[in-house]
């Protein structure tokens, strides 16, 4: 009798606010978004399930309490009538993540074709591990990646793309000039990564960044 005593004076200030009551999951949701706050995931989801309570709809929670790390929630549903339910249950965060289809090799360079997305708890998802599935196409891969896990940022690399004694185009621009000239790779490079090439104009040897088709940036 209390208990409906301190939350009677709530529930009327709620309804007089044109509150209207909902499903108790989509208010154990909400709670637990604000739970993780600015560390939820983006593009997370909550899966929720209850041991307790669930059947109900309610105009609020006057009381939620979560563990983060395991999804348990204990939580004080109201009712329109200022009846109180006691709520129990688990609130599992779930983030979509690529994962490969099948075993890939070191040297292979992935494609969409070799992705694809599957739910996952947060809670088994490595801070390593790659979320975004545009962040892996297009990559060249280190380390074997195995069908159907999340794929860890430091198994891939971005792609060879000069070799060793190619031929590349030196380009440098500087505001409105821009100069080009042919030049010889003396290492291999990934896309990004500096290279050392000679000028085969000047003789000198420079160093600038690997792009793609062949051209090699120099960078002021």
């Amino acid at each position: 009798m209390w208990m409906r005593r301190l939350i009677l004076p709530v529930l009327l200030a709620v309804l007089s606010n044109g509150a209207l009551a909902e499903p108790v999951k989509d208010l154990v949701i909400e709670k637990a978004r604000d739970t993780f706050g600015a560390e939820l995931p983006e593009g997370a989801q909550f899966r929720v399930t209850f041991q307790r309570g669930g059947e109900v709809d309610a105009v609020l929670l006057s009381a939620f309490w979560m563990d983060p790390s395991t999804g348990q929630f204990l939580a004080n549903a109201v009712t329109e009538d200022g009846i109180v339910e006691r709520l129990q249950g688990l609130a599992i965060l779930g983030l979509s993540v690529p994962v490969p289809v099948r075993r890939i090799l070191p040297g292979e360079v992935l494609t969409k074709a070799d992705l694809k997305d599957v739910d996952m708890p947060y809670a088994r998802i490595s801070a390593y591990a790659v979320t975004d599935a545009k962040d892996l196409v297009g990559k060249e891969v280190r380390r074997i990646l195995s069908a159907g896990r999340p794929v860890i940022s430091q198994s891939v690399i971005e792609p060879l793309v000069i070799t060793r004694g190619d031929q590349v185009s030196i380009r440098y621009q500087d505001g409105r000039l821009a100069l080009t000239a042919p030049g010889r790779a003396m290492d291999d490079a990934h896309r990004g990564q500096e290279i050392r090439i000679v000028n085969l104009v000047s003789n000198k040897l420079v160093t600038g960044v690997a792009k793609d088709g062949g051209v090699v940036e120099i960078i002021r």
